[in-house]
């Protein structure tokens, strides 16, 4: 099993890649956001950066920082019906911590200017609160502690990808890790 962990900062392409490796290469998806907002829609609670982002940090400060990694492992271990399963918002070392001990994790970083990340995260409109969000709101939503925890991985990875091109280059180097990796 070949399992990809993708590392990036908000809007820096990790649903992108994930999508399109689910499609071409039937990769399973797993993300911690997905664990979050599933947590959040069960609670009728509103599905924001803001929440998502306070809920991770309850959770770890209550059940400790590896809380969600912890599940995710379990989960990929579990599971045996996929040749590729991708990691898609690792956002913390704590979050890798269990998945290395697997046999085939990488870790990929994607990387984007600022100004292209955000008018990718106003256009795609993913949160609640993305359409509306100003160039400001957006550079302060860097400086949660979700998002300060991402910078020490994005070098730390075997694999960097530089995603500021067309969606059409992405995918090739997207392409070119998956052949390096068979």
């Amino acid at each position: 099993m070949i399992i990809l962990g993708l590392v990036a900062e908000m809007a820096g392409g990790k649903t992108a890649a994930a999508e399109y490796l689910k499609e071409k290469y039937k990769a399973k998806t797993y993300g911690f956001s997905n664990i979050l907002q599933d947590l959040l829609a069960r609670l009728y609670l509103p599905i924001t950066r803001e929440t998502t982002s306070e809920l991770s940090v309850i959770l770890r400060q209550k059940f400790g920082n590896d809380l969600l990694a912890r599940a995710m492992a379990e989960d990929i271990k579990k599971d045996n019906n996929h040749e590729m399963v991708i990691v898609e918002s690792i956002r913390r070392e704590e979050d890798i911590k269990f998945l290395k001990e697997i046999s085939g994790f990488h870790l990929i970083s994607i990387k984007a200017d600022k100004k292209i990340r955000y008018e990718r995260l106003v256009e795609r409109r993913e949160k609640a609160d993305d359409a509306t969000k100003t160039y400001e709101e957006f550079l302060k939503d860097h400086e949660r502690e979700t998002e300060l925890s991402i910078i020490p991985l994005l070098d730390k990875a075997e694999f960097i990808i530089d995603n500021n091109g067309t969606i059409e280059n992405f995918y090739k180097k997207l392409d070119k890790i998956i052949d390096s990796l068979k």
